[in-house]
């Protein structure tokens, strides 16, 4: 199963898809690549792959990528082979991404889990945006102008979940995969089994 979550900028979304990873032993975390420098606190393997513009350009032309987007003037991919690798390990997967690489993806994953997160309000993204201490004024106006448009996306996902706190967020998220795992559309070996059992030829 791919589960796709996305959120304007500074709404919690990757302190979020942290604590359900920490709960959820049958889900990966999808490890995005990105031409952004890295911060304080982040490690390349770990929250992105960062890479060089002419290491992106090579990837964006050789297919490496589900989707790419440019998202506040850096760019952002999901390499499929990211996917494929824990597909192959028999886990499912989360893909932590923008927006624009959400609805993207809904076109290489039409079966994918897709949650759309927001803040409780704007005044608090704000706030939140501020606290994090790494944009100027300029910047925290324009995600906030980006995040008004972003919230437009919302309705194209299966699930939204409001951000208020995070273990109330993280719960929502971890109900919404208990009941897609206990669809009978994603069963139908395990009912097959059942079937067979006992039968005799």
């Amino acid at each position: 199963m791919v589960v796709i979550l996305t959120a304007p900028s500074g709404t919690g979304k990757t302190t979020v898809a942290a604590k359900i990873l920490k709960q959820d032993a049958e889900l990966t975390f999808s490890v995005s690549h990105t031409t952004r420098p890295i911060r304080d606190g982040e490690q390349d393997g770990v929250n992105y792959h960062y890479v060089d513009d002419a290491t992106f350009d090579s990837m964006v032309e050789s297919g490496a990528f589900a989707e790419w987007a440019h998202v506040h003037k850096r760019r952002y991919g999901t390499s499929l082979r990211e996917v494929e690798r824990s597909h192959e390990a028999g886990q499912d997967v989360l893909l932590d991404i923008d927006p624009q690489g959400g609805v993207q993806l809904m076109e290489t994953y039409p079966d994918a889990v897709t949650i759309f997160m927001v803040p409780p309000s704007m005044i608090e993204l704000e706030r939140r945006l501020r606290g994090r201490g790494t944009e100027d004024e300029d910047q925290i106006s324009t995600r906030l102008g980006v995040a008004r448009e972003e919230i437009g996306y919302a309705a194209r996902y299966d699930y939204l979940v409001v951000n208020d706190v995070v273990d109330r967020a993280a719960d929502a998220i971890a109900a919404i995969l208990q009941t897609e795992r206990n669809r009978t559309s994603r069963n139908g070996s395990f009912i097959r089994e059942l079937q067979a059992q006992g039968e005799t030829s």
